[in-house]
């Protein structure tokens, strides 16, 4: 669990005059929430200082639709698509899903380790999912993200840092390198950095 209490757990999303309400458990009342079963417990004492960046598309380069929803409730039908059929058996999920239009679904509580990152390390730390928060972004990598994309994201992380000890971001390619490319070219990293302001969040890479 993040080192902090239910008291301490409203956090005001400093990009904007909106107040956001975190949970106990790590539940973001005012985004729409859809639980996901492919979450489990972190370990125990475990601090969340890292925020992890993916990028998401069902069928790839498609944008809207349930099919990202349905992989990450494990209610995807791989026969609807040639590409989902690699995707049978798959169990991921994410914390955070951001919408072409700004949109968020949250699929997992915070204090939850949702699995997203997989076979992943970070500077001298492996497991990446243990300590992480999992942000999928719609989108392949290769086409510009939506501006309402970077306004959400940067609320959302203003509000996640006034709740958790995030110190770090970093994209999937980052902890997973050879084998992951997500949040890809076309993700603005100093757009964001430039939205989070000066010293929020650290990339070491």
């Amino acid at each position: 669990m993040a080192a902090s209490t239910a008291a301490q757990r409203i956090a005001i999303m400093s990009a904007t005059a909106d107040e956001c309400f975190v949970d106990a458990e790590g539940w973001l009342p005012s985004v729409r929430q859809v639980r996901s079963p492919h979450v489990d417990a972190r370990p125990v004492g475990t601090t969340i200082d890292l925020v992890v960046i993916h990028h998401i598309s069902l069928p790839p380069g498609e944008f809207g639709g349930d099919s990202v929803e349905r992989l990450f409730m494990g209610t995807l039908d791989v026969t609807a698509h040639p590409a989902f059929e690699p995707l049978a058996g798959v169990r991921v999920s994410a914390h955070f899903l951001i919408r072409r239009d700004g949109s968020i679904t949250q699929f997992a509580a915070c204090d939850a380790r949702a699995w997203h990152a997989g076979e992943s390390r970070f500077l001298d730390r492996e497991r990446c999912n243990d300590f992480s928060i999992g942000i999928e972004l719609e989108g392949t990598g290769d086409i510009p993200y939506d501006a309402d994309q970077y306004h959400a994201l940067v609320r959302l992380i203003h509000c996640l840092q006034s709740v958790y000890p995030l110190v770090w971001i970093a994209g999937h390619s980052d902890i997973s390198p050879g084998r992951k490319t997500d949040p890809g070219a076309s993700f603005d990293w100093n757009r964001l950095h430039m939205g989070l302001g000066a010293g929020r969040l650290a990339r070491p890479f």
